[in-house]
């Protein structure tokens, strides 16, 4: 790729939605409707749209033939993060979770964020997590400062018994707050999400990068803890499939392409976007568009 100056997104820039390739579509349908609360907005042809109670979508789960398992030691998803508002929130999922026997796959203190960790069917990596006050978060030297520490997980179900109403699903203003991939590289991954498409780098460590706009702690992970150097995932294994970066206004979006142009990274401009993929082919629709349909959807898993 070739050098281009660095500009930053615009500050409102968020992840928008995530698109996954699943075994069985009514084994995930039941996992993550009935189990985790989602919202079934839209749902044929072996395709799904996902959201909250409010219609704001937030994942897509297409049925792929002759599906097989992720293989170890490859790129692509890491876990998708779904951000709920409030700790308590936080709370009444956790404590959902437990009335379910769902299990955890871990969770962690990041200081920025409390995050329970799970795996569905599938063993796509899934986050769920709320923020702490940006006004309590630290930086040194411009990062901001996250760690991996325990969490008190029965005080985390007290603060949620506070509310006595029953789980029914994912609570309005759920969003999805980031997604995190496994690269081959991180200097690769530098130069694509900060040099060209415009993420600030928040927080490096060993094997992991963490960029955002508008000073969040992150909207991508990239790390290689089980990836460096590592092959795609065959094209017919379960995992991702694309993601949609949420950009303000037209304008925005154009000062991405200009840099796209710049950097001879090669992207195809449709209706919906612009469609493009990062160095190891995880495929990204840059839109304006706040909703999505499951036919746009499609035409974008076709490019």
């Amino acid at each position: 790729m070739k050098e281009v100056p660095h500009e930053v997104l615009d500050p409102a820039t968020h992840i928008g939605l995530v698109t996954l390739a699943v075994s069985s579509l009514a084994r995930s349908l039941a996992y993550y409707h009935t189990e985790l609360g989602f919202t079934i907005t839209e749902h044929h042809e072996g395709t799904a749209l996902l959201g909250t109670t409010t219609g704001l979508p937030l994942l897509v789960l297409v049925e792929q033939p002759n599906a097989q398992p992720q293989p170890a030691q490859t790129t692509g998803l890491y876990h998708f993060a779904i951000l709920l508002p409030t700790r308590k929130d936080l709370g009444r999922f956790l404590s959902h979770l437990k009335a379910r026997h769902i299990p955890l796959d871990g969770y962690a203190d990041h200081l920025v964020s409390e995050a329970l960790y799970l795996s569905d069917p599938d063993g796509n990596g899934i986050e769920v997590y709320h923020d702490r006050p940006r006004s309590t978060w630290t930086y040194h030297n411009g990062r901001v400062a996250m760690v991996s520490d325990p969490i008190d997980l029965e005080a985390l179900m007290a603060e949620g018994r506070q509310d006595p109403s029953a789980w029914t699903g994912l609570p309005a203003h759920t969003t999805l707050g980031h997604i995190h991939l496994r690269v081959a590289a991180l200097p690769q991954a530098e130069q694509f999400y900060q040099r060209i498409l415009g993420f600030t780098v928040m927080q490096q460590m060993p094997g992991a990068l963490f960029v955002s706009a508008g000073g969040y702690h992150h909207h991508i992970g990239l790390n290689t803890w089980q990836s460096r150097n590592a092959p795609q995932p065959p094209q017919n294994a379960v995992g991702l499939r694309f993601f949609t970066i949420q950009l303000p206004t037209a304008s925005e979006l154009a000062k991405v392409v200009a840099r796209l142009h710049a950097a001879e990274w090669p992207f195809e401009q449709q209706e919906q976007g612009v469609i493009l993929r990062d160095p190891w082919s995880n495929k990204l629709l840059l839109t304006i568009h706040e909703q999505a349909s499951l036919e746009t959807i499609q035409s974008s898993i076709a490019v």
